[in-house]
């Protein structure tokens, strides 16, 4: 009973929440963030520990797969364009993984950081799983991980439509590759409001980026460490 409770309570508030981002489309209502919101203190209030709530919320996790698969139909839509730009949408990605890497590593120095903590973060832009996987295997904490990848996904989320207003970027590849090579999924999300293009280049950039950083980030950690 309580499970089912909390599956109807979660689409119900991210129902809310969208039709709220329909009507304003701020960065910061992006309905994945909002939802987010409402449900931790809701959970804290009423004193519901996280195992109990994902009793429910374990079956919509489940979904997770069908939707990024449910990708694939935009970027099918849009091979034509992917296969004129493969090039482009290549390099852009192996640029944004070292720079990433590097961006990640000279920070960390600067705040002089154990390495561990280091490690941890080196993965942060890709996606959750393939993050998980590659800090475990160069000797990270996996659940700091985790949740780092969040935070760069709502970073990207939010800055992300900011930097392209400011940049007047108004490409859909540099705008896909940007958010799909550092913010994953929940960067990705965004890319809907800009259209189809960018949303496919932006799902194509996140798989692209979970590869490629899966073969450099132990590569670059073998270098330096």
């Amino acid at each position: 009973m309580k499970a089912t409770i909390f599956i109807i309570s979660t689409v119900v508030i991210f129902y809310l929440m969208s039709l709220l981002h329909k009507k304003y489309s701020y960065p910061y209502l992006l309905p994945i963030l909002t939802s987010t919101i409402i449900l931790i203190p809701l959970l804290l209030i009423l004193d519901i520990p996280y195992a109990e709530y994902m009793e429910g919320g374990q079956y919509i996790q489940h979904l997770l797969g069908p939707a990024v698969v449910s990708l694939a139909y935009p970027l099918y839509n849009q091979r034509h364009l992917i296969g004129k730009y493969k090039y482009t949408i290549l390099s852009g990605i192996l640029i944004a993984m070292i720079s990433g890497l590097i961006s990640v590593f000279l920070i960390s120095l600067l705040f002089k950081l154990e390495d561990s903590y280091i490690l941890t973060a080196l993965p942060k832009s890709l996606t959750t799983p393939v993050a998980m996987q590659v800090s475990e295997t160069i000797n990270g904490i996996p659940p700091l991980t985790a949740v780092l990848v969040m935070i760069a996904g709502f970073v990207g989320a939010l800055l992300g439509p900011f930097m392209y207003k400011l940049g007047k970027i108004t490409s859909p590849i540099s705008r896909g590759i940007s958010m799909g090579s550092a913010s994953h999924g929940v960067g990705i999300s965004k890319l809907k409001d800009y259209g189809e293009e960018d949303l496919s280049i932006g799902s194509l950039s996140m798989g692209l980026s979970a590869v490629v950083g899966a073969v450099i980030c132990p590569v670059f950690v073998w270098i330096f460490f």
